[in-house]
């Protein structure tokens, strides 16, 4: 883990201006399982998939409500998700008590972003190691964002977080233009298409395995398990897969770091400890 003497703290920056803490907590994202999120005029809705850590357990859930008009899909670190959705939870609470309205959208994000910058800047704490997809309606209509853990956050079109994801955003670039104006049933039809290309050739999409929040303008978030999805796992079924190449998982994936180009120019300084070995973390 320890690749060099600017890893130590957050609060450390790298001659290159880079913070490898905030790195790895990123990596963590790219190792949690996939989620997506895509939107349409009238409708957000996420799918991810559902990861049983062994045979013995039930799957984890990935998708978690919030508020009527709004819920997330995690990927990483699933306790600081929990973390961070109680917080969501309580703000929307709030907002409901002192104003009798739902919270904006990018108003309820704005301040993830800056609950999630604090441990960045402040020395003995660490980054939230996970990636939220937020899907909500307000009043300006649908929206899909996504959170990082260096704090940035994004207001996007339709996109996918989580190991293989690169395949999914693939998908969704492909057809982008197709989305706004498709009915909720071709909209969950694109989404379970981009979820099920990141999942390797010999496993398919079923209805163990994933899971559906869908919000729109005039219907509650709503979230489908089990036998409730599996009207829409059927409409993709026989349906021949996106010929492309799957990345392994959590490698090749392409994520937003703090806005800089961490392939190019010189490498910081590389301490001498060949006794240390970079291990991935256990999730």
């Amino acid at each position: 883990m320890f690749r060099n003497q600017y890893d130590n703290d957050v609060t450390v920056w790298s001659p290159q201006g880079r913070i490898h803490q905030l790195e790895y907590a990123m990596e963590a994202v790219k190792q949690g399982s996939a989620c997506v999120g895509l939107k349409s005029k009238t409708h957000a809705i996420l799918v991810a998939l559902k990861r049983a850590p062994s045979e013995l357990s039930a799957h984890q859930k990935k998708i978690l409500p919030i508020d009527d008009h709004v819920g997330i899909s995690i990927a990483g670190l699933t306790a600081d998700a929990r973390l961070l959705s109680n917080f969501m939870r309580s703000e929307c609470l709030n907002s409901r008590y002192a104003y009798d309205t739902p919270l904006p959208i990018s108003r309820l994000v704005a301040a993830i972003g800056s609950k999630s910058q604090i441990p960045t800047q402040r020395y003995g704490r660490r980054p939230f190691g996970v990636g939220l997809l937020v899907a909500g309606v307000d009043t300006k209509g649908p929206h899909i964002y996504q959170t990082c853990p260096s704090a940035n956050y994004y207001d996007c079109k339709a996109m996918a977080i989580g190991a293989r994801s690169q395949s999914a955003k693939t998908y969704l670039e492909k057809h982008l233009d197709e989305f706004l104006d498709c009915n909720l049933d071709e909209l969950v039809k694109h989404g379970l298409r981009a979820l099920r290309d990141t999942l390797p050739s010999e496993v398919d999409l079923t209805t163990k395995n994933c899971s559906l929040g869908i919000v729109g303008i005039g219907m509650k978030f709503t979230i489908y398990d089990d036998d409730d999805i599996a009207r829409y796992v059927a409409m993709i079924e026989g349906e021949e897969r996106s010929r492309q190449t799957q990345a392994p998982e959590g490698a090749g994936e392409e994520g937003h770091s703090m806005d800089t180009e961490e392939a190019e120019g010189p490498q910081d300084p590389v301490a001498a400890d060949p006794q240390v070995e970079d291990r991935p973390m256990d999730q």
